[in-house]
């Protein structure tokens, strides 16, 4: 029996100034249905949060009880309102369950962004158009095809810092991956200085370090921005310059580790990694700026959805498992071994460097766990 599986597709949007208006204004009131509700629920959770049933309980309110009180409501699509309050209805549901923290009010500051859904043929791709309810058509780059097996679910559209607009298509299929036989497989340790380090003949990505290389010129820009009076055309320029900046240090780090991600599932059948807790180790270790310029988590999403489309293997093992303090020769474990240590001694008489010893007994603990 085939499962329904989901895959999104990211294209640029190029709307008019009549329909960018429009825009801004779905955004605006998607976050306004959005704070509106969070805080009449957030005073029914003052008033009864000792009492957790009730809280379950309770209903949202709805976006239409506001359209009588506020008729501009009614401008913008529907849909995307909705959304706004099964979103909230999530972080709800989270936070009660302690995946989260307590639901924020949206601040303008906050990602543009609103989602809207597939309703009698309210979205339509049409020959470099996308027809959107309320705006109509709207022109867009449509750089790959999507297959015609995958039904189009639903939209969200995103404006960027640099005022770049987005939309994001899901669709969902029917996927039956075929399990594919276990040959090549290959451990992967988290590398500070270069992403990860295989097992295989020890070589690291040599992640370009987008953030680290740019820290100078983004310095430099930050200044001429302290310099610049706040709200004045000057400052928008410079601010626009700064996010321009780190709108291409993030696309450049996402297209390496896109073009990893698909090489190492194009060679290997499984791969093994570490089950890492990347934010504790920024925070413990005082790693922060290397931690979060890798994007290990990105990396592991990548590679999830890349190895189970082809019907491979990605295992991750315990993260207190001694990758780092076991010798990949005998197999001996070593009571303690300092960060500075980058390379392994052995008693044996093993001598490695550090992350690729670490790679090989990954690898093993792999295959262990395959087996």
């Amino acid at each position: 029996m085939a499962n329904k599986a989901n895959k999104a597709y990211k294209f640029r949007l190029y709307p008019t100034a009549q329909q960018e208006q429009l825009l801004a204004k779905t955004f605006g009131c998607v976050r306004f249905v959005y704070n509106k509700m969070l805080a009449e629920r957030k005073e029914t959770y003052e008033q009864f949060k000792d009492d957790q049933d009730v809280l379950k309980k309770q209903k949202l309110p709805t976006p239409a009880k506001y359209k009588s009180e506020h008729p501009w409501l009614k401008e913008v699509d529907s849909l995307a309102l909705a959304n706004a309050q099964l979103h909230l209805q999530k972080a709800y549901q989270n936070f009660f369950s302690r995946r989260a923290e307590f639901p924020k009010f949206k601040s303008r500051k906050a990602k543009q962004s609103y989602t809207t859904n597939v309703v009698n043929g309210n979205i339509m791709l049409l020959d470099g158009y996308i027809k959107l309810p309320k705006l109509k058509l709207v022109k867009m780059k449509q750089h790959r095809e999507i297959p015609s097996h995958q039904v189009i679910k639903s939209c969200t559209v995103s404006r960027t810092k640099t005022g770049k607009y987005y939309i994001s298509i899901l669709t969902e299929y029917e996927h039956q991956p075929v399990p594919k036989e276990v040959q090549a497989v290959v451990g992967l340790d988290f590398s500070m200085n270069g992403l990860f380090v295989d097992s295989e003949e020890g070589k690291t990505a040599n992640s370009p370090h987008f953030y680290r290389r740019a820290l100078e010129k983004l310095a430099k820009e930050q200044r001429i921005l302290s310099r610049r009076k706040k709200g004045s055309s000057r400052w928008h320029k410079q601010r626009l310059n700064i996010a321009k900046l780190h709108e291409r240090i993030a696309n450049g780090r996402k297209d390496f580790l896109h073009k990893e991600s698909h090489r190492l599932a194009k060679r290997y059948d499984c791969v093994v990694i570490e089950d890492l807790n990347m934010k504790g180790m920024s925070q413990a270790l005082h790693f922060g700026k290397s931690v979060a310029d890798n994007a290990w988590g990105m990396f592991t999403t990548f590679l999830q959805y890349k190895f189970e489309e082809q019907g491979k293997r990605l295992i991750k093992i315990d993260k207190w498992f001694p990758s780092s303090k076991t010798c990949s020769c005998c197999g001996q474990v070593k009571e303690s071994l300092s960060l500075s240590e980058r390379t392994f001694h052995c008693d044996c008489g093993f001598v490695a460097d550090r992350d690729w010893n670490a790679s090989i007994n990954i690898k093993r603990e792999g295959l262990r766990l395959l087996a």
